[in-house]
């Protein structure tokens, strides 16, 4: 990689110039794509992990005994409750959650109790831009969300999945630029604490730190009665576990964060990182070094694989004629072609890609080891612990 882009802030000045010139605001602008490229990295990681069906984006979770309060997060992975394979012939476009449920009738899937989306969302559109996550049905427990898995000649396949609404591992994507003449970005502790009570008000596994600094686990159980351990001891215990009162409202919290200069370092932690790494159960670190590779290979120096990507980020942003086009390059929104060779870059590339994230929490833990967590969370048997 050239040495030059090491730097994410020079990386940032790099896209001004080259890619944001147009804008009133280059640098600013530069900086909304680097936080949108840190989301789609950390989206098709989870895809290269095999995750892509038990993905929601942007969806409401409720804090734990206070349902009245909800919050939005980049991604949470949710129980899979049922599973369906669509195959539409002809494979004309736009494809419409309408045109779905139709399908879906036809042939006798049933889906009593959940109402049609009343957003008019598109699973494809008549320009190939596909919807991630696309949800077609909801109802008081559940989601119908439609996947699109294959475009192939003459045939559109479809996956369509009924997800519980409770789900098991949420993600969060946090990002602070720096103001040009500042060391600090102004909001960045303010960023720090939000993202901080989203991660330890969502989930029945409660953080309290004793008097000699101890971190413990606290879990309610159904009788109302305590059930406490060391932290680590009791996550580990959790994930590990079949049994409903340890499981039921249990969610594993994963923060995603990048430097740029207001975070320091993985190995150097500053206020925020301290506020972050203490709050979620996972605390995932992208370097500076990692996330300019990315936007090396996809615009910068592109690698002839991700053409088609870097197409699409391009076309999001400003068309031929100098006029902004529809985004066709955010993690809800994505062309089919960049969706198909970035799936095959991040596959190809696994190992290579784990190495642009450093584990800060839990120590001496690995991005295999949060791969292993949440393979065995998805593999429960959640119709039981939930009583469906």
């Amino acid at each position: 990689m050239n040495v030059a882009y090491q730097s994410v802030d020079q990386l940032q000045k790099v896209l001004a110039e080259q890619v944001f010139h147009y804008a009133r605001d280059s640098k600013k602008a530069a900086g909304r794509a680097l936080g949108i490229l840190i989301e789609v990295i950390t989206f098709y990681v989870l895809k290269s992990w095999e995750f892509e069906h038990s993905i929601a984006i942007e969806r409401g979770l409720n804090e734990y005994g206070n349902p009245e309060i909800t919050h939005n997060v980049e991604y949470s992975l949710h129980p899979i409750m049922r599973k369906s394979a669509l195959v539409l012939r002809p494979p004309r476009r736009p494809v419409s959650g309408s045109r779905i449920l139709y399908e879906l009738r036809a042939c006798e899937f049933p889906f009593e109790g959940l109402v049609r989306s009343k957003s008019k969302r598109q699973l494809l559109t008549q320009g190939e831009v596909l919807r991630n996550s696309c949800v077609i049905a909801s109802g008081s427990k559940s989601h119908l969300i439609a996947t699109l898995d294959k475009r192939e000649l003459g045939e559109l396949r479809i996956t369509i999945l009924e997800q519980y609404y409770k789900p098991y591992a949420m993600f969060e994507c946090k990002r602070v630029g720096i103001e040009e003449g500042s060391k600090k970005g102004p909001q960045t502790i303010e960023k720090a604490k939000q993202g901080a009570y989203v991660a330890k008000t969502v989930s029945s596994l409660h953080k309290i730190r004793t008097a000699s600094g101890e971190l413990r686990g606290l879990v309610y159980k159904f009788d109302g009665s305590v059930y406490s351990k060391p932290y680590t001891e009791l996550l580990a215990e959790i994930v590990a576990s079949d049994d409903r009162e340890l499981l039921r409202d249990f969610i594993l919290t994963v923060g995603v964060v990048s430097n740029h200069g207001n975070w320091f370092t993985s190995d150097n932690h500053n206020k925020e990182l301290k506020v972050l790494a203490q709050s979620y159960d996972w605390l995932i670190f992208l370097t500076d070094a990692g996330l300019a590779e990315f936007i090396t290979d996809l615009l910068l120096n592109p690698a002839p694989l991700l053409q088609p990507a870097q197409v699409a980020f391009l076309a999001s942003y400003i068309s031929a004629e100098g006029k902004k086009s529809k985004n066709q390059f955010t993690k809800v929104q994505m062309h089919y072609e960049a969706d198909q060779v970035l799936q095959t870059y991040f596959t190809r590339n696994q190992s290579r890609i784990e190495k642009w994230f450093n584990v800060i929490a839990p120590n001496n833990n690995s991005l295999s080891d949060l791969r292993t967590q949440l393979t065995l969370l998805r593999s429960k048997d959640w119709k039981v612990v939930h009583a469906l």
